[in-house]
Parts: C-alpha cells; structure tokens; sequence
C-alpha cells in the first residue's frame, strides 16, 4: 500500500477537527497560536501546508490574515469548507507537501507546516517538504515545522496508557534495545523523531531557529489530570507550561514539537 493510501485510509475515519478541542489537547494548538502570534503582523499573507480540517487556518482567517491552504485528504477538504465563514478571506486546493509548483517563490509571510513531517519516513523527503516550504516563503518569512516526538510518545502511548507494546516494538525492530530510539514505517502512520533529527535536517539550509518548543509538553502524559482541572488550575498549568515549554532540559518530553525558523 503506498503512503498516501495509509494517510486517507486513517484520516477517513479519524476525528481530526476534534483532536485539538480536548482540554489537554488545547495545549498544542494555544502554544502553537502563541508562537504564530509573535511573528503574524496586519496584511501578512499566510500558507499552511498540510492543512487538515483548517483548525490553524480559520483561526488566522477569522482574525483577518489571508490564508491559503494545501491538503492531501479529500476528506479533510470537504470537513475545511464546510467549516469556512462567509467573511474568510481563505482557500483550499488539493495537494502534497512534496511538491507545491503550483504556488510561486517567496510569496508567504508566514509559512505553516504542521502536519506533513508527521508522514514522512524518509531524510530525502523530509528535506523536500522542507525545502518547499522554505522556497515559497519570503526572504525574511516565518516558517513553523512541526515533528512527533518519539520519547513522550514512547511514556504516554507505551508506559502511561498501555497502547504501544514496548517489548514488541523492541523485538520488531521499531525501537532500539539500548537507545529507545524509534523507527517508523508508513504502516505505522506517525515518524517519531528526536531533536537531534530535526537538528540534522535542517543542518543542510540556509535558515535562522528562533525557537524549538515542546508544544504540548507533558499533557498527553497528563492527559485524565488536565481534563479534570477546573478553569484556573487549567489556566495555571497553561502558564507554567508557556514559560517552560523552551526549556533544553524538557525539550524531548513531549509528544509534538515546532521548530520556528527565518528564511
């Protein structure tokens, strides 16, 4: 089966629009929304690539960025529209992160890649999505990247709730016996990273880091604690993790990270 039937067979039938809705999934999307909003300034236009159900593109949309989006899944697309405001100034088009000739050179103020990387399983097309994204992005632009983390995967989905078999991954090979360091597979849905695999993809451009952030650091982990928390201990959790979430001591105890860099 090749990879992209994988990616539409999953998303099909998965809640995506919902995934970020969830109390302790909010985290992920407000710190990833802090972030945008430190760079985004009035006029800017903005290119998500990967864009899923649009969660981040309606988002900027509906407070006045001109957004366009690129989605593999048709399925996807259709939950985007139907979503989208009469007063979005946004449009969708089918299409693959590894190939975006359909939009000019340096173009975008702000370029959003925060779910391809999930997908690919390979330094070359990584590097190529990358690449791409760079490319339409304006000297000077924001580019936001967003990775699987290996490690807080392996203690929430493996050691915390159960649904990784750590002892089988090991013996199929998928995780390392000495290092814990994973190995994915397109059957497998998600490529699991670590920072110093990001590190060495983007040793090869020509790009400035302004931050690597663990964007929902422990809340996996944490997930049945935060969904129970009330209002203001949600908000107080929220704070401690916006003021630790660039810590290098924390940096690989999360389950998603965005590398933001200038072009």
């Amino acid at each position: 089966m090749k990879t992209n039937q994988y990616l539409i067979d999953f998303y099909n039938t998965y809640d995506e629009d919902s995934r970020l809705t969830l109390k302790h999934g909010t985290v992920e999307f407000l710190t990833t929304m802090r972030y945008i909003e430190k760079y985004i300034s009035p006029g800017n236009h903005v290119l998500e690539i990967g864009a899923g159900t649009g969660r981040y593109s309606h988002a900027l949309a509906r407070q006045g960025y001109t957004v366009d989006a690129v989605e593999l899944v048709s399925h996807n697309i259709e939950v985007f529209r139907k979503n989208t405001l009469p007063n979005e100034d946004i449009t969708v088009t089918q299409g693959n992160a590894l190939d975006l000739s359909s939009f000019p050179d340096n173009k975008y103020d702000i370029t959003l890649l925060l779910g391809p990387l999930y997908h690919l399983y390979n330094s070359e097309d990584k590097q190529q999505a990358l690449r791409e994204a760079i490319r339409v992005t304006k000297q000077g632009g924001i580019i936001f990247a967003a990775y699987v983390i290996s490690d807080g995967c392996l203690l929430d989905e493996g050691f915390n709730h159960g649904n990784i078999n750590v002892a089988e991954y090991i013996k199929n090979g998928l995780l390392d016996s000495e290092t814990f360091a994973a190995k994915s597979e397109p059957k497998d849905l998600f490529e699991l990273v670590r920072k110093e695999n990001i590190d060495e993809l983007m040793s090869i451009f020509p790009t400035t880091r302004l931050h690597y952030v663990a964007t929902d650091g422990c809340s996996l982990l944490m997930r049945e604690a935060i969904d129970k928390m009330d209002n203001d201990t949600f908000d107080l959790y929220l704070k401690y993790h916006f003021a630790t979430c660039e810590r290098e001591d924390l940096a690989g105890i999360t389950s998603h990270a965005i590398d933001i860099f200038k072009k």
